[in-house]
Order: C-alpha cells, then structure tokens, then sequence
C-alpha cells in the first residue's frame, strides 16, 4: 500500500474585541476558545517526528493574543503569550497567511484585497519572528481566480482551495484533481492551489475515529499511481468536538491515535504541504470556480452565507462606496501632511474592520457593527478633508463625493 500524506489544516479567528467582550459577558466561552487553541500544541508535544499541523490565525485574533492587557486578564487560564510562542515550533507548526481583518476577500474592493494581507504580514512576520510565509489561507476559504496576481506579488507560494470548485484543465482522473496539487493560471499570474477534501473535512469537523478515518481515506485513494496528498481544513476553535476537554471524546485524542498510528508504520503520515511540493511538485493545471467553503446549513456557492438578504447586498455595496471616498481623499494627500495622514489611517483601519466576514454571516445581527465602523470611517474621512480643505492656499482638492 502506497503512502497516503495528510496535511491537516486549522484556522483560527476572533473577530476584533469578541474575545474581550464574551470575557465580560460570557466568560465560560472565552475559556472554551481559548483553551482549545491551548491545547493544539499540548496535543502535539513528544509528537515532533509525526506531528504536522498547518494554522491559520487572523490577524485580529493574533491582536487580541498579544496585547498585554488581555495576556494579564486571561493568566491563570490560557497564558497567551506562551501560546504564541508555542505557535513558532517549525517541527510541528507551519503558520498560513490570510487577510487581517477575515474578510471574504472576493466580496471587498480589489483595492482594499491587498492592504488586508499586506497588514496580516506584518503582524505575522513580528510575532512569529519569520519573512516568508509560503501558504495562504483565504478567510472562509472564499477564492476567486483573479486573486490569484495579488498572492502571487505577495510572494505566496500555494493557497488552499475547496474540492467543489475545483475543474481540471490538464485531462487527470478525480483521484488526481482532489489528492494531488495543480497549478491556476489567470493571465499572466500563477499559483499552486491545494485542494481541500470537502467531505472528509466535514467529518474532521464533527467527529471521527481511527478505523474511520483510515478506511476511508484508503478507499478514496485506492486508484491513485501516485503518493497522493489529502487534505483536511476546518476552524480549530469551534463546536463541541474542538472544544471538548477530555481527550478521548475530542479531535486531539483522535489525532493522538492518528500519529500512533503513524509511529507503527501504518498508511498515513501526517505531513507540511511544503515539504510535499518540495519532493513532489505539482501536476497539471486548474481552473478554480468563485466560491467558499461550507458553513452549516450553506453550501457556500454564491456567497450565500454573506449575500443571502438585501440588507447584506446593502451593506456589501455600502462598504465600495466607503472604499471609493477614502481612496479618493488619499490621492490628495501629500506626505508632509501628517494630520491628514493619520485621519486617513483611522478611517482607512475602520474600513478594512468593517470588513469582517462576521458581520455579514449572522444573518443581519451583525450588519450594525459593519455600518458603525464605515460610519466612524467617514467621520475620520470628513475630518481629513476639512483638514485638506483648510491647507495654505495653492493645493488641489477635489471634491469628496458621498
């Protein structure tokens, strides 16, 4: 029996200040979320020759770890500093990029795609003390193709895509579309795409065991001529089977079993999708259909999840209309006018937060945090354009547009 490679991939995401909020409000919550990121690495310890997981952290979450504020509320419970700490293990972690602030990065202005991965480096190169990140996790696994430019300049080597979406351009079999990595082109730009099994990520989801999960994936692999590589991506933090405590009736006490498995020379190896594509490389090229992963009760095609109601239409368009009259008025800002400039940062920063993937997913529950932030963002906008409109004669300024 050939070797099956497993590269198992947890996203991780807060949005700003929810941690801090449940903590006044729920706090039993913040100690379930937090404590089941905790023991991610506790899972993994004296596990460093088999143990391989690749994570996703937005970058509000990573904002909420390490300030020290949150850090000394929480000590006692989940000390977060050592977490991110523990998170920079290179024998047992690889650390995904992704967009800042989650948002789904086909529903934002292209012009504000970049800033969000581009502010997601940064905090991701200062805590986890590395230049490069080579995978890229989309926020809610939403891709489009002509993302595909921007991670390329971004300097990403492969990005994880769901199994549904995925078409073959290069003739292959459906063994070789799923369990082998492919590249996507769009004009000029390419990437690897790593495909996410949908089916089996829906079980690592709510709960499997061993002989399950090695009979399955045994069988959906049985045709491949090739080491085949099987991926698996869900949250980390969510739902009962994550955040469960006790080691037999959790994912970890099934991953446990899985590296024991491993160690006694069965089928399955853990594996970094880095190190596959370094021994095997990719085969054949894909074309990757607009969409997201499943969440729920959605099947993701269309956006649903984040589409569904006129208010979100609304509330979507509204954040292109914010976006516009901020670029607007960056244009006519110089360099030397720093007061203008940090105006324009606290709006352009409300902007990028309104963008959450979570204030449109619940429905309209969340649709007033979204307009709050743009309305905030325009009252930093407003007081920037004043700023412009008052400067020594001889300057430009174009009309701000509502």
């Amino acid at each position: 029996m050939h070797t099956i490679h497993h590269a198992l991939v947890l996203n991780l995401h807060q949005p700003a200040g929810n941690l801090d909020e449940l903590l006044t409000y729920q706090p039993w919550e913040t100690r379930e979320v937090l404590e089941a990121m905790d023991r991610i690495p506790r899972s993994l310890w004296g596990y460093e020759d088999v143990g391989r997981v690749h994570l996703s952290l937005s970058g509000t979450l990573l904002e909420t770890l390490s300030d020290l504020d949150f850090q000394s509320r929480m000590y006692g419970v989940v000390d977060c500093g050592s977490l991110l700490w523990y998170f920079q293990n290179l024998s047992i972690f690889r650390i995904l990029g992704t967009g800042y602030y989650h948002p789904v990065l086909p529903l934002i202005p292209e012009a504000d795609r970049e800033e969000q991965i581009r502010r997601w480096q940064g905090i991701g190169r200062h805590l986890f003390w590395r230049d490069q990140f080579q995978g890229f996790w989309p926020p809610e696994m939403g891709f489009s193709m002509e993302l595909i430019p921007l991670l390329q300049r971004a300097g990403y080597r492969y990005v994880l895509v769901d199994s549904e979406y995925v078409e073959a351009v290069t003739p292959m079999t459906w063994q070789e579309l799923r369990y082998r990595p492919h590249v996507a082109r769009y004009g000029d730009a390419e990437i690897i795409v790593v495909v996410r099994d949908r089916d089996l990520s829906n079980a690592q989801e709510s709960g499997m065991d061993l002989d399950w999960f090695t009979r399955e994936t045994a069988a959906r692999t049985q045709g491949c001529d090739f080491e085949p590589l099987v991926t698996t991506a869900t949250d980390g933090d969510n739902g009962g089977w994550f955040r469960n405590w006790q080691p037999q009736a959790n994912f970890w006490g099934f991953y446990r079993s899985l590296m024991d498995y491993t160690r006694s020379g069965g089928a399955i190896r853990p594996t970094f999708i880095d190190d596959y594509l370094d021994r095997y490389g990719v085969s054949g090229e894909v074309r990757v259909n607009t969409g997201a992963w499943n969440t729920g009760w959605h099947h993701g095609r269309d956006f649903l999840q984040w589409t569904g109601s006129q208010a979100q239409k609304e509330a979507l368009l509204r954040v292109e209309t914010v976006s516009n009259a901020v670029q607007d008025v960056q244009k006519q800002a110089n360099k030397q006018e720093r007061e203008a400039h940090e105006l324009l940062e606290q709006a352009r920063w409300l902007l990028l937060r309104a963008q959450t993937s979570c204030h449109y997913f619940w429905g309209e529950a969340w649709l007033p945090r979204a307009h709050q932030q743009m309305d905030d963002s325009l009252a930093h906008l407003e007081k920037a354009r004043q700023t412009l409109k008052n400067r020594p004669a001889g300057y430009a300024l174009r009309t701000l547009r509502d």
